[in-house]
């Protein structure tokens, strides 16, 4: 996908680090409040280019995973001091265990139940005794709405414009569609048009819940808001993984 390849240099504008800053501090609190203490690190799969961890760093010990060099590279600007390995969530062993496993909208990139699972067998492997999966997915089936979204910014010599458009051509199936398309702004003044599709997993809550305990963790839904979305509850999924 030319987002996390051709594009990730673009990531900051699309994607800015501070627009993170809210919705990270739920997560780490979430990962306090439900993991047995002491909680000291936390193991992100489908990091991206680090906007997350950049804010979770100040309270866990980070390591970070993606499948794209390229956005572990834009990471890694950022992340500095945050171990990062390039690996697919499906399949990866790192021989570590964590006091949490977060997985942020990467996790909307596994498209069949086969997938979803391998993934969350991932988190439940590198899970210690006690410990916490939190997983974040866009959207879910009982909810789903078609919607559009746009955005980008200006940066000190090259700009950034989006159209993101989210739809469902087959409610039938375990997928959503979402349509991008870029506009890129360089110094010398000469604009760029690309665009993409890409294919992310539908789930309803009811297969998410039954998965999560299917690998072994002891499921809850926890549901929050975000102040830049007004009026729209998100849903995040726990899986406690039983202590020994």
């Amino acid at each position: 996908m030319k987002m996390y390849r051709e594009l990730a240099a673009w990531w900051p504008l699309l994607s800015p680090v501070e627009n993170y800053a809210e919705e990270a501090a739920i997560y780490a609190e979430t990962i306090l409040q439900h993991t047995r203490p002491p909680v000291a690190s936390v193991l992100e799969l489908g990091s991206g280019g680090g906007n997350n961890a950049f804010h979770l760093k100040q309270r866990f010990a980070m390591t970070l995973v993606d499948l794209s060099e390229d956005m572990l590279e834009i990471s890694r600007r950022i992340n500095p001091a945050c171990r990062h390995v390039k690996g697919d969530m499906r399949t990866v062993r790192l021989g570590s265990l964590f006091d949490a496993v977060f997985i942020h909208d990467a996790i909307d990139y596994m498209t069949t139940r086969d997938d979803l699972q391998k993934a969350l067998d991932t988190a439940f492997v590198h899970c210690r005794a006690g410990g916490t999966l939190v997983v974040v997915p866009d959207h879910l089936k009982e909810s789903f709405q078609e919607e559009t979204d746009h955005g980008g910014v200006n940066g000190s010599d090259y700009s950034l414009r989006y159209l993101e458009w989210t739809w469902d051509p087959n409610p039938k199936d375990t997928t959503c569609l979402t349509e991008y398309a870029f506009l890129l702004r360089s110094p010398d003044g000469s604009v760029d048009c690309f665009s993409e599709r890409h294919e992310h997993g539908l789930f309803s809550k009811h297969e998410w819940i039954d998965l999560i305990e299917d690998v072994g963790f002891i499921p809850q839904i926890i549901s929050f808001g975000l102040s830049d979305h007004p009026g729209h509850t998100f849903e995040m999924f726990l899986g406690k993984k039983p202590s020994v």
